[in-house]
Formats: structure tokens, sequence, C-alpha cells
């Protein structure tokens, strides 16, 4: 009967460590604010912020939905190593039609995870 629970215990641990360390990979760019934005008008929130590709996007419903990104390298050989090793939390404010990256960041926000001479990193993300 121990044997039963200590493995019970164990596929728990797995399950657990499966859901919360999986991470999305992409890409990021940063842009200058987009005003008016499609989830607020003329009313967008500053710093903080991101612009969702198509795939994030989902037809407006990533509106206002929240990510924590972090840089894992760069794109650029120009920039080789970018990545501050710190993770940023933004908000989606609108869609980026023509985007080059997952996430089009606001300056702000690139510059908390990476150097923003990088131009283009790869990134990972999740929703929060």
């Amino acid at each position: 009967m121990a044997a039963l629970h200590n493995n019970m215990v164990l596929v728990g641990i797995l399950v657990t460590l499966f859901f919360t360390a999986h991470a999305d990979d992409g890409t990021a760019t940063f842009y200058a604010q987009y005003d008016p934005s499609a989830c607020f008008g003329t009313n967008t929130p500053t710093g903080l912020i991101a612009a969702a590709s198509a795939d994030i996007w989902q037809d407006g419903a990533a509106c206002r939905t929240r990510y924590r990104i972090t840089c894992t390298d760069g794109t650029n050989l120009g920039t080789p190593r970018p990545c501050t090793g710190q993770s940023v939390e933004v908000e989606i404010v609108d869609f980026c039609r023509n985007c080059r990256g997952t996430f089009d960041l606001s300056q702000d926000a690139f510059a908390v995870i990476a150097d923003t001479n990088a131009g283009k990193i790869l990134i990972e993300y999740d929703q929060v």
C-alpha cells in the first residue's frame, strides 16, 4: 500500500512539473506605442504592454490578457548575448497585423528582458 501511495505522489509531482515548466517558444520585437490600440482605442495604457501576432490574437480573444515573457537568445549576430536574465509581464493591448515576431513589445517591456540593440530575440512565454 505504501508503494502505491509513493507512486501516486511521484506521478502527481511529475504532472505538476510538466504543466508548470511548459512554456511556448517564439520571437519578440519592439515598437513605438500604437495609438489608438485595438483593445483600448485612444486610452491605451503605457509601459509594459504588447501587440500580439495573429496566432496569439485569435480575432481579439487575447485582448487584455497577460503574458510572462523571457528572452532565451538573440537572433542578431551583432548582439550575441542580448538577454538580461529577467522576465517581464505584459498586457496585450493591440493586434500586430504585420508582426515579425510572436509579440511586438513596447520598448519599455523589451528593455527589461533584452538589449534593445538586438531588435529581435528568441523568447519563451506563458499566459498568466
